[in-house]
């Protein structure tokens, strides 16, 4: 591993657990390196907004931004717990695989999944990533995004299946689609012969920060089945939601929930 990433990491969480500021000469003995070598690692931690400086005495703490980090990843602990029991049920209920997903740049990642109980059902896991317009929890949260993101994402479309969808204009018209009826489905964009439905979750101001879908064998998601999937996707959604303390605007759920 780096070792001015590790000693980097070293500042920060010193810093972070020291109850006052701390002088350069102060880490620089704590940790037993140079004050030179400490020197380098605050000015690029600076430079990055990790760490501030304080301009009178020149000591340095831990900046918020370590607070906005850990609570990034607090949420989406917070997110899978309050998930977990509506996966499981959702599972039960419709015979599909049900996945939990974030976006990551052009990417979506599952951090949580529950396996179809029928013996043919959709490969992914916990960790796994797919791209985001290929599979129905991508587009779904694609389709709440700002229209800058929209645009920034419609730049990197590309095609893994031959319905996979890879115009800009095609997309947006996808995406409008997806707001109009409240939720996205995969029809063999991302795996041919795996189709999916997916709807987003929002954060209390209306931000979409997740999205839950089901996946599974395209033989088995006809249309019907479709719209009973949504429905009840739709019904998790808004009840995850209120168990995380989100409250979207009226119409939000207008759009979703109708």
């Amino acid at each position: 591993m780096n070792n001015t990433l590790i000693k980097g990491l070293q500042v920060i969480e010193l810093l972070a657990h020291s109850s006052t500021p701390m002088s350069l000469t102060e880490i620089a003995r704590a940790l037993g390196l140079t004050k030179s070598n400490v020197h380098r690692l605050l000015a690029a931690l600076s430079d990055s907004d990790y760490v501030i400086r304080d301009p009178d005495d020149g000591t340095y703490t831990a900046s918020i931004r370590l607070w906005e980090l850990g609570s990034a990843v607090l949420s989406k602990l917070d997110l899978r717990m309050h998930a977990a029991h509506h996966m499981e049920s959702l599972a039960e209920q419709t015979g599909e695989s049900v996945h939990l997903s974030i976006q990551d740049r052009h990417e979506v990642v599952y951090v949580h999944k529950v396996d179809s109980p029928n013996p043919i059902r959709a490969y992914s896991q916990i960790g796994g990533r797919a791209p985001l317009h290929c599979v129905a929890t991508g587009k779904a949260m694609l389709a709440f995004k700002s229209r800058e993101s929209l645009l920034w994402s419609t730049r990197h479309l590309q095609a893994h299946t031959d319905t996979t969808i890879t115009s800009p204009e095609a997309m947006l018209a996808e995406v409008e689609r997806i707001r109009r009826q409240g939720y996205a489905v995969n029809a063999g964009e991302w795996r041919e012969g795996v189709h999916g439905v997916g709807v987003p979750i929002f954060d209390g101001t209306g931000q979409v920060i997740a999205a839950i879908g089901l996946s599974g064998p395209k033989d088995r998601f006809t249309p019907e089945h479709i719209e009973a999937c949504a429905d009840l996707l739709k019904h998790a959604a808004q009840d995850i939601m209120a168990h995380m303390g989100s409250n979207p605007s009226q119409h939000t759920l207008t759009h979703l929930y109708r």
